[in-house]
């Protein structure tokens, strides 16, 4: 076989394998565009007979889809917000710094990586009830300021900052803060980007915290509306199929657009750890 021939051959099972992957999403969203029962029909048809907005303007405008997605947004955003300041002054902190029991302090926190998150659940849920956080937007945000793989990604990628920049800074009278703000942020950016997709991608997607804690129906998360609707609607397919568009394709197009920054992050990461 020539290389020309194999090469083909593997571009094309690449090829096939790629459409077959993005089947159900091309599919949900020619659904989403077709009149209502025409997705029921048998056989299914694959693309809209006469392509209609109705759907999205139900959305929008009868079920209030607008309203989910601002706090879907929001909890994301101001999630991943703090969770990169957080994040990144432990895991430079870990890396940088010397203090009493870092290495034991971080043993433990690895340690935790291995508790699933819905055992912490419910304890989490008392603490914030305590703290009145129940049912608002600080308590859909609490668990994601802070999490063990995003300390671990940045401690990593922070250990190939070379010390001497650190002690030259020190000697010329910078303090941490402004060593950590001018120096070690701009170093950290590629695996920052890295890690804000994680967090955003993680709030945004969550279902289960915000159904726990947000029982105010006026603060549910775009997952959350989405399984309420399929409920209410559960045989208006191009309905829910059009709520699915619009809880995937935010994300989805974020992805896309960082996703060569991305990809720098978790090779540079892996390389220079």
């Amino acid at each position: 076989m020539s290389p020309r021939l194999a090469k083909a051959i593997v571009h094309g099972l690449l090829a096939g394998l790629a459409l077959l992957s993005l089947a159900p999403l091309l599919w949900m969203l020619s659904v989403s565009f077709m009149q209502p029962g025409e997705a029921s029909h048998f056989p299914p048809t694959l693309l809209p007979a006469e392509p209609t907005l109705h759907n999205y303007h139900e959305l929008f405008a009868r079920v209030g889809m607008g309203r989910y997605l601002f706090n879907s947004f929001l909890i994301a955003l101001l999630t991943t917000l703090i969770a990169l300041l957080l994040n990144t002054m432990a895991g430079y902190a870990f890396a940088k710094l010397r203090f009493a029991g870092r290495e034991r302090v971080f043993q433990v926190l690895l340690a935790v990586l291995v508790i699933p998150a819905q055992v912490t659940m419910m304890p989490l849920f008392l603490m914030l009830k305590q703290l009145g956080l129940v049912n608002s937007y600080a308590g859909a945000i609490v668990p994601g300021m802070a999490g063990v793989f995003g300390i671990f990604l940045v401690r990593q990628y922070a250990r190939s900052i070379p010390d001497e920049l650190l002690e030259a800074a020190r000697i010329d009278g910078a303090g941490e803060l402004r060593i950590f703000f001018q120096i070690v942020l701009p170093v950290l950016k590629p695996i920052l980007v890295t890690l804000a997709i994680f967090v955003f991608l993680a709030s945004w997607n969550d279902f289960m915290w915000p159904l726990i804690v947000l029982s105010d129906s006026q603060l549910h998360t775009l997952p959350v509306a989405l399984a309420t609707l399929s409920r209410e609607h559960v045989q208006d397919n191009e309905l829910m199929m059009a709520g699915s568009v619009v809880t995937v394709l935010p994300v989805l197009f974020l992805f896309l657009v960082l996703q060569r920054y991305y990809l720098q992050g978790l090779l540079l990461g892996s390389v220079k750890g």
